[in-house]
């Protein structure tokens, strides 16, 4: 542990809620991809392209954030990005094209990019390795409750009111959290002195590192690009952009009820086997909506993809923290930026697809990816945690 910060109630209600505005905005893009599309009177291909705009620049910022962060201070740098956030997400609902909304989203990704990488950097330096699985877990309640609402509230609000209101709701909200956040309390900046050069460095020589950061770019065009394309193949089976919104606000739901006991199953199970349990889950997911998009069955394809989110993800990013203490920020920044690098190359890989409602052979696909990603990180859990002299897991 390389700081002394309490973790106070306080300091874990900010984080959260900093991880709760962060989700909330991503994931109130897919339930509206098709409204949005309707009121460019665009393509379904165009926006789903902008939208991959969002998750491109998601992962690109994450290194740089993670860098300031070492430099100005973490809960600085939450500020400052939160705050350009939340005029950015605003500036979307002017947009009058696929073209501008997509520079838009773009900017909004860069600068939401910098919050759940800095609340989980702020964990690796202030919680004991032996208990930061179960904080983590603790934080995937705010990814999960913005999952949850975005996911129910954003199709509803756009067939009844406009698409632009979430996002408007979105920037308000923010800049209320940029004013909370001035008492959270600033972790020491034990690595503000090392050399950029340095810690990239030691992320390039570090085998289990780069490993981490293949298998989470792998996780994020899997389960990340198969949540996304959720909401748009229920509508395509000729469900409404309410009941697809609402279909997705399971899989918010599943990572809100699986994520405490996923955090408590850490302390006596190895992470190796939570990642098999988190790839079975995504595996089968993927199989059900393969067979079928109708709503019931979607709604279980997407509770499962939920649980499994809350099993391996949860698991990889304590990975991440572990991996490198000497370069923890740019690991897990990068480790973020890899997430939504893997979801922005699946979704933009598969849109044509989409576009063209084959649904089917995108989800046999993913299938497939969750079930090579299940097998290759939970060996490489295990054999990593021999190396390093501590028990299989």
């Amino acid at each position: 542990m390389t700081g002394r910060v309490p973790r106070s109630a306080r300091a874990r209600s900010l984080l959260r809620s900093a991880a709760f505005v962060s989700t909330f905005d991503r994931f109130a893009m897919p339930p509206m991809l098709v409204a949005v599309a309707v009121e460019f009177d665009a393509s379904l291909v165009s926006v789903v392209n902008a939208a991959g705009v969002y998750f491109l620049a998601y992962g690109l910022m994450q290194p740089v954030w993670g860098l300031a962060s070492d430099r100005i201070g973490l809960v600085r740098t939450m500020r400052l990005t939160l705050l350009l956030a939340a005029v950015a997400t605003v500036a979307g609902t002017f947009a009058t094209s696929p073209w501008s909304w997509g520079v838009a989203r773009g900017l909004t990704g860069a600068c939401f990019s910098a919050a759940i990488p800095a609340a989980l950097i702020y964990l690796g330096d202030t919680v004991p390795a032996p208990l930061r699985q179960r904080e983590i877990a603790g934080l995937m309640t705010g990814v999960a409750v913005g999952t949850a609402l975005a996911s129910a509230s954003a199709g509803v609000l756009a067939q009844y009111t406009s698409w632009k209101v979430p996002f408007l709701v979105t920037g308000a909200v923010t800049v209320l959290l940029v004013i909370a956040l001035r008492r959270l309390p600033e972790p020491p900046r034990s690595r503000a002195g090392q050399p950029v050069s340095a810690s990239w460095g030691r992320v390039w020589r570090s085998r289990p590192a780069r490993l981490v950061l293949l298998l989470v770019f792998v996780e994020g065009a899997a389960l990340l690009g198969a949540f996304t394309l959720i909401p748009p193949a229920v509508e395509a089976a000729g469900a409404s952009t309410t009941v697809a919104g609402a279909v997705t606000a399971a899989y918010g739901v599943a990572v809100l009820l699986a994520a405490p006991l996923v955090g408590r199953m850490s302390r006596r199970t190895p992470t190796s086997h939570l990642i098999v349990l988190g790839a079975a889950a995504a595996t089968l997911a993927c199989v059900l909506v393969a067979v079928s998009r109708t709503p019931a069955v979607a709604v279980v394809g997407a509770a499962l993809l939920g649980v499994g989110w809350a099993a391996m993800h949860s698991s990889l990013q304590t990975w991440a923290t572990e991996v490198l203490p000497e370069a923890r920020s740019l690991v897990v920044s990068l480790f973020a930026g890899a997430l939504f690098l893997g979801s922005a190359v699946g979704t933009v890989s598969v849109g044509e697809l989409a576009g063209a409602g084959r649904y089917q052979g995108i989800y046999w696909g993913a299938a497939a990816l969750c079930l090579v990603l299940g097998v290759c990180a939970s060996r490489g859990r295990a054999d990593w945690r021999r190396s390093e002299g501590g028990p299989s897991g």
